[in-house]
């Protein structure tokens, strides 16, 4: 069975750790998964994270690989800051990551990166719940 690899967006980190959303992506043998060094960040960062929470996003992030910020993403981060000046400097390093890489994106945050021209886009499994709470 071939392996399909892509990136995955924070927000897709986050609905996984809240409500398992995306298994079907995370728990598959057949999908190698990557995560951006930004989605690290944002996940690490988050104010008022518990000792237990950080813990269960280090070991859900230990089953992944780490896209690190190299010249080839910062290539095309530049590219990507010039081209869409108003797209967000997370999602800038998130789309640069996944161009650099040539991997297909799973995002909920279809509206930040579908202006990003050459990016694929993969389809989502369940919409955003209104009432989910980011981690």
């Amino acid at each position: 069975m071939g392996e399909n690899q892509l990136l995955v967006d924070t927000d897709v980190l986050i609905a996984y750790l809240n409500h398992r959303a995306y298994r079907s992506y995370l728990e598959s043998a057949k999908y190698r998964v990557y995560y951006s060094a930004i989605t690290k960040k944002e996940l690490l960062a988050k104010r008022g994270l518990k000792t237990s929470e950080r813990q269960a996003i280090l070991a859900l992030l230990k089953r992944f690989r780490l896209i690190r910020i190299d010249r080839r993403v910062t290539d095309e981060y530049s590219r990507l800051r010039i081209r869409y000046p108003s797209l967000a400097k997370g999602d800038a390093l998130i789309g640069a990551s996944a161009l650099a890489r040539k991997l297909p994106l799973l995002t909920q945050n279809l509206r930040h990166f579908r202006v990003i021209h050459g990016l694929v886009l993969l389809p989502i499994e369940v919409r955003r719940l209104r009432s989910q709470r980011p981690l």
